[in-house]
């Protein structure tokens, strides 16, 4: 029996040059090639941990065509692969919740790829809300004003038309489409990107202050953030003794300057 929530993580192969680039500098197109893979990693498995409680499916809607070799090397076999090479970046919405829907999925989510520490309940959360009866969506709105997931029950069209992506209208430019459908949206608590010098200096505070906790059958806080492991454990190994923090907040200072 098919899970009743797919949930597709909008990935896009590692590659220097081409891969969170907006993070360059303070990091290097090699850097930010494997902090993509990273993060990449520890977003299936916190799909797969949220899968654990609730009746969840992992994919990865991936580009650039041909790259299903890097995801099968570097994901789990349990994550799906769904192509989602299309020009437009609504279209890749669009038609990968379309595909996920098609595999007999009753909700379809797409997830960003920035969100390493993206709270675990949220996920599962988005997909018991979308288990109720009715018609709905859930949206997850990021502190940029884009948004870090959106999930629905149908594929429509109008949520991801006349949409300026990658500014800091989309969440609320998604939230007026809901309205023009008349769609029931829940809108889950506001959660961050790491695409910005700010957003690294935040990660590396929490990797580097937390360590992952162990089971102990109790229910996780709602807005406990989800330990990435791989990130982790990369920051520690590449970027020791605080040299990843001081780089982030050396561009932090010399863009405030430039005001």
């Amino acid at each position: 029996m098919n899970a009743s929530c797919g949930i597709a993580i909008m990935a896009k192969a590692s590659a220097p040059g081409r891969t969170k680039t907006r993070l360059v500098p303070p990091l290097s197109y090699d850097e930010a090639a494997m902090l993509n893979t990273a993060f990449l990693q520890d977003i299936a498995d916190n799909v797969l941990r949220a899968a654990a409680s609730t009746s969840i499916a992992g994919y990865a809607a991936f580009a650039p065509p041909g790259s299903q070799g890097f995801f099968h090397r570097i994901l789990p076999a349990s994550i799906g692969l769904i192509d989602a090479c299309w020009a437009n970046f609504g279209d890749c919405l669009y038609h990968t919740i379309e595909q996920v829907l098609a595999r007999g999925h009753r909700s379809a989510v797409v997830l960003n790829s920035d969100s390493p520490t993206l709270p675990t309940a949220l996920l599962a959360h988005t997909a018991e809300i979308l288990a109720q009866p009715g018609e709905r969506a859930v949206l997850g709105p990021s502190d940029d004003g884009g948004y870090y997931l959106l999930g629905l029950k149908t594929a429509h069209r109008r949520l991801f038309e006349e949409i300026a992506w990658s500014t800091d209208g989309v969440a609320q430019a998604t939230l007026e489409r809901a309205r023009e459908t008349n769609l029931d949206l829940h809108v889950l608590p506001v959660w961050y990107d790491v695409d910005d010098a700010e957003g690294l200096r935040r990660l590396f505070d929490e990797t580097r202050r937390r360590q992952p906790k162990l089971g102990n059958g109790r229910r996780a806080d709602a807005l406990e953030p989800n330990y990435p492991a791989s990130t982790a454990a990369l920051i520690e190994c590449c970027w020791p003794n605080g040299e990843f923090a001081a780089r982030g907040a050396g561009k932090l200072q010399a863009a405030t300057a430039s005001l």
